[in-house]
């Protein structure tokens, strides 16, 4: 899914997340290309892209769990959760 929240607001965010769940819980991967930071710690598993947009980023930053993505120096997106 791409950026499936846009426009959502935080409380239809929090339903989407009870869906997502309910779908891994049956056994499905879901693969999620988004921003929201709530969807983000949220997460399973976390591919972390940048260093920044365009021709500067694409490259893997960080992959692993939101908790260790925390410590990761190099992450933008660590610091905003």
């Amino acid at each position: 899914m791409d950026e499936p929240t846009t426009g959502l607001h935080p409380k239809d965010v929090e339903h989407f997340l009870i869906l997502l769940n309910r779908m891994v819980d049956a056994g499905n991967t879901i693969v999620v290309l988004e921003h929201n930071q709530q969807l983000i710690k949220n997460s399973d598993w976390v591919i972390d892209l940048g260093p920044e947009d365009g021709e500067h980023g694409g490259k893997v930053i960080f992959e692993g769990i939101p908790r260790e993505m925390l410590k990761s120096r190099e992450s933008v997106t660590a610091k905003y959760l």
